[in-house]
């Protein structure tokens, strides 16, 4: 048994009865919250603990949670592309994406995921959802990932992005890899991993495939992880093939439900968005990817406003989620033409829809400060230049507490970064041999 009390912050608990306690103390054992109150009352009722964190001039708040990820990205970071520059969507993803999976070998798949993972770390992401893509090295493939996770420390929602863009063979080994391992996360029962069953997008999968990768899913009564609308290629390719649209196919084939995440959901109309509604599943909003991109933006506040779950991701950018959730706050002013719209939409996906939605493949309680719940906490480097109130907190998480730095970053009661020092990991170990597996995945792309 191991014993924390973090004490003298300003306590954010989020959830569904989210309060703000000063000068408050969370006691912690075995990785689960087990009191909070004023740091007076807890210092002296749990003098004799295994360690204490002091949080003065700190805000302590839960871990962000990333909902949609892609730590297999890693290495395009400074790559040129050998061809001309991409100018749409699938050119991006013929001439980079598509090359550089296929280049994926087994070490990179792991320090790949390690350098977004300490990055999750240092900007205070204590759960992520992942979608990987290795199709010349898939079996094994989310083994690897674990490994780099269990490291690393924080939770992950795994699972193996099956296609057919590169064969039957490859599509076959997908929905084996998929399967193996959710059944082995089912058995485990880890609450660090967790699994899902992904697929690309509608525009590479093919009703066979998709049918194979139902019937598995519901034997194994999980949900898919899948890209949805994302540019309106995906659209009009299913339209041509399929004479329906991308979230009308996917209710067809049984793909929606309330275990199910569509990233994107970009180019879907108002009677997709009802299926999505009706059905429960989630959609995940990845405005700078689809920047960057240049893909659109998501009407995720229409989508909001009729009850749909909506969280926030970063799509393998970045895995800093309060620049994600900066992104969001402005792409929706812009594109709306309002500056009235989206300022308390963005931060509850960050901060409690994307909590809502990882409570769903977890089983300990994620992304609140409560009794019984994760001990996944972070603080943060605050100290409010004016008056702050539970009923203000948006306007200092936007404006001030987003950019300050992480200091202290705690998942399940293991203490990963403390004053900015990670406390596991050997990054600059790390960083040299991923760059030397870069250089070499370069050579080969």
């Amino acid at each position: 048994m191991s014993s924390l009390l973090i004490k003298n912050g300003t306590i954010i608990t989020l959830g569904e009865n989210n309060r703000m306690i000063e000068d408050g103390a969370i006691y912690i054992e075995d990785g689960i919250i087990k009191e909070i109150g004023s740091s007076k009352e807890l210092k002296k009722k749990y003098k004799d603990v295994d360690e204490k964190i002091d949080g003065e001039n700190k805000v302590i708040m839960p871990g962000y949670i990333n909902a949609h990820h892609h730590l297999y990205s890693t290495f395009a970071r400074g790559m040129s592309l050998k061809d001309e520059a991409p100018v749409n969507f699938v050119q991006i993803l013929e001439r980079l994406w598509w090359r550089l999976d296929k280049a994926l070998k087994e070490e990179d798949i792991y320090y790949s995921a390690m350098i977004p993972l300490i990055d999750c770390i240092k900007k205070g992401a204590t759960t992520i959802i992942d979608h990987h893509a290795s199709p010349y090295n898939i079996t094994g493939s989310l083994n690897k990932i674990k490994e780099a996770v269990k490291l690393a420390g924080i939770r992950a929602c795994l699972c193996y992005e099956v296609s057919d863009r590169d064969g039957a063979e490859r599509a076959e080994e997908g929905l084996r890899e998929n399967y193996n391992f959710i059944k082995q996360c089912q058995r485990e029962n880890d609450p660090f991993i967790s699994a899902l069953f992904g697929l690309h997008a509608s525009f590479t999968v093919s009703d066979e495939t998709m049918n194979k990768a139902v019937a598995m899913a519901k034997e194994l009564n999980v949900g898919f992880h899948i890209h949805t609308a994302e540019d309106k290629a995906d659209v009009e390719e299913c339209l041509k093939k399929h004479n329906m649209r991308v979230v009308e196919r996917f209710q067809k084939l049984n793909i929606l439900g309330a275990k199910t995440i569509t990233a994107h959901c970009i180019h879907i109309n108002e009677g997709e968005m009802d299926l999505l509604k009706e059905s429960g599943t989630n959609v995940v909003h990845n405005p700078q990817s689809n920047m960057n991109n240049a893909v659109g933006t998501a009407d995720v506040l229409k989508m909001l406003s009729k009850g749909i779950p909506v969280g926030l991701g970063s799509d393998g950018m970045t895995s800093d989620m309060c620049k994600e959730m900066n992104a969001a706050c402005l792409i929706h002013k812009i594109t709306k033409q309002d500056p009235r719209v989206a300022f308390v939409e963005p931060p509850t996906m960050l901060l409690f829809n994307n909590a809502k939605i990882a409570n769903k493949f977890f089983p300990v309680k994620l992304g609140e400060i409560s009794v019984g719940a994760a001990a996944d906490i972070i603080l943060i480097d605050y100290i409010p230049p004016t008056p702050m109130t539970i009923n203000n907190f948006f306007g200092h998480f936007i404006f001030g507490i987003a950019s300050s730095p992480v200091d202290t970053t705690i998942v399940g009661g293991n203490i990963l970064m403390k004053k900015k020092k990670l406390t596991i990991i050997d990054e600059e170990e790390i960083c040299a041999r991923s760059r030397e597996l870069a250089a070499r995945l370069w050579e080969r792309f």
